[in-house]
């Protein structure tokens, strides 16, 4: 059976909105942790068969390819080509896993995947703002198909996550709680320097923004997002910049150009669920993944699932009875931000470091997405 090795993984600290990473071409973020990785790594990089980045709302400055382009500004070879992926956020997760399928598949050796985002240039369903000089109240509506499967409902990640709150009973305090931990969490990393070894420096800026001080009494303070609802903004995810990236290979290309891979692909898949809850796919994807490898919850030494609200997280917990000691461990989302199409080897980068730091074996990713889907990366850390 052959492998698939994860070789290194790096990211940029996270820029909150308007903040350090906002004045940055998304070109020149994403040519940023390609050359990282590369650099990193020590490989020639005219031996890379392909470059595979995650983006979502590609316009403007991440329109046109942007993995060929990030590729292209950061100076390397021509004849190396590249593709951009939108699986709504989990767009560089999937980029993962197409790399993979490729070095399974015989097709490729050397794999660069990642993503980028600068949401404070690009805000989030931009695309949306120029689909309404078409003629597109939003990218459903005018669907005759859509419609008539699932009607005229409103279509979004809030109600999805209100709605998700009242299906597993998740009080507007337990969601506060989470939050405030995962503040706690991020915070506790950033001192304690968890993060270093995956942080690479754009010019000086080294260290993520997002944390805050806050606490429950000022998250209790806050107006609910829709009347009647759970939900604030302080247990949603953070809009954010930032670029990520990671070097997969072969068993043939580890032994040929003598790298040290620091994990191993044990699995990859997804699956879909309700649209209209759109956000709770992470559960039936783990489910499959766990009934896939014949693992179970009690065998995952860590999880990192993407905090796009503390009701995604809380269910996922709740539905399959895990362990919230081994979530999130270094905070989420929620405290350290969501720069949509970078997000999944962002958690990948710190998925390795903590089962690296800890001693752990398996570590399990799972993101929500867009249009109801999740995937579901299991990793296994190599061993000294």
């Amino acid at each position: 059976m052959p492998e698939v090795y994860i070789v290194d993984a790096i990211r940029t600290a996270i820029g909150k909105k308007n903040g350090s990473l906002a004045p940055v071409h998304p070109i020149d973020l994403g040519a940023h942790v390609i050359k990282a990785v590369v650099d990193r790594t020590g490989i020639d990089p005219a031996d890379v068969d392909d470059v595979i980045f995650g983006c979502v709302d590609a316009i403007g400055g991440q329109a046109g390819n942007i993995a060929r382009l990030s590729w292209l500004a950061a100076g390397l070879p021509q004849h190396v080509p590249g593709v951009t992926v939108d699986r709504q956020c989990g767009s560089s997760q999937q980029a993962i896993q197409f790399g993979a399928q490729a070095i399974l598949a015989g097709t490729a050796d050397l794999i660069v995947a990642g993503g980028v985002q600068n949401m404070s240039q690009i805000p989030i369903s931009a695309a949306m703002i120029v689909g309404d000089r078409y003629g597109f109240s939003t990218p459903t509506a005018e669907s005759k198909g859509w419609t008539e499967r699932y009607g005229n409902e409103e279509v979004s990640q809030f109600r999805g996550a209100e709605m998700i709150a009242d299906k597993w009973d998740i009080s507007r305090e337990d969601l506060e709680k989470w939050a405030l931990q995962s503040h706690e969490r991020a915070k506790a990393a950033i001192a304690e320097g968890r993060f270093e070894n995956e942080i690479v420096a754009f010019d000086e800026f080294k260290t993520d923004e997002g944390p805050r001080e806050t606490s429950l009494e000022k998250m209790a303070s806050l107006n609910v997002l829709v009347e009647g609802g759970r939900l604030t903004a302080a247990v949603a995810s953070q809009i954010s910049d930032g670029a990520s990236a990671l070097l997969l290979a072969s068993e043939e290309a580890v032994q040929k150009y003598n790298l040290k891979p620091r994990a191993r692909i044990h699995h990859m898949s997804a699956r879909g669920d309700d649209p209209i809850f759109m956000l709770s796919a992470p559960i039936p994807a783990t489910q499959h993944a766990l009934e896939k490898t014949g693992l179970t919850l009690d065998d995952i030494d860590l999880i990192e699932i993407n905090e796009a609200f503390a009701p995604v997280v809380l269910a996922w917990i709740k539905e399959l009875g895990a362990d919230p000691a081994k979530v999130n461990v270094n905070g989420g989302a929620i405290a350290l931000g969501h720069p949509l199409g970078a997000t999944g080897t962002k958690l990948m980068a710190t998925l390795l470091n903590e089962l690296e730091r800890t001693n752990g074996r398996y570590g399990l990713l799972t993101i929500c997405e867009g249009g109801g889907t999740a995937n579901v990366t299991i990793i296994e850390r190599i061993q000294d």
